[in-house]
C-alpha cells in the first residue's frame, strides 16, 4: 500500500461537503479552575478551510454553498466526521449540519 500525505491543501470536500478546521476547546471555566482533557467539551465552533462544489438539483444543475473558505461557523454538536492532520483537528461536515455564520 502506497502511502499518501494528505494537507488541508490537497483535501476536496464534494458536494455539498465542508471542511471546517476545528477552534480551541476551552482551557477552564469562567471561575477559573483548569479543565482536565477529559472534561472538555467537544467544540462546535470553527473555521471554513475547504468547500465542496455543492449539491446537484434534479435538474443538473448544482446549487452553490451558503458558506465560504474563512467564514466562522457554528455546527452541530455531534455532526461530522472527526480528521486530524498535521496536529490541528478538523470536521467534514455537509452543509446542512452548520447552524450559523458568525460574526
Amino acid at each position: 500500500m502506497a502511502a499518501v500525505s494528505l494537507s488541508v491543501s490537497t483535501v476536496k470536500p464534494l458536494g455539498d461537503r465542508v471542511f471546517v478546521k476545528v477552534s480551541a476547546s476551552e482551557e477552564k471555566t469562567a471561575g477559573g479552575i483548569f479543565l482536565p482533557d477529559t472534561a472538555k467539551e467537544k467544540p462546535q465552533v470553527g473555521e471554513v478551510a475547504q468547500v465542496g462544489p455543492g449539491r446537484r438539483n434534479d435538474d443538473g444543475t448544482r446549487q452553490e454553498l451558503e458558506v465560504k473558505v474563512g467564514d466562522k461557523v457554528l455546527y452541530s454538536k455531534y455532526a461530522g466526521t472527526d480528521i486530524k492532520l498535521g496536529g490541528e483537528e478538523y470536521v467534514l461536515l455537509t452543509e446542512k449540519d452548520i447552524l450559523a455564520i458568525v460574526s
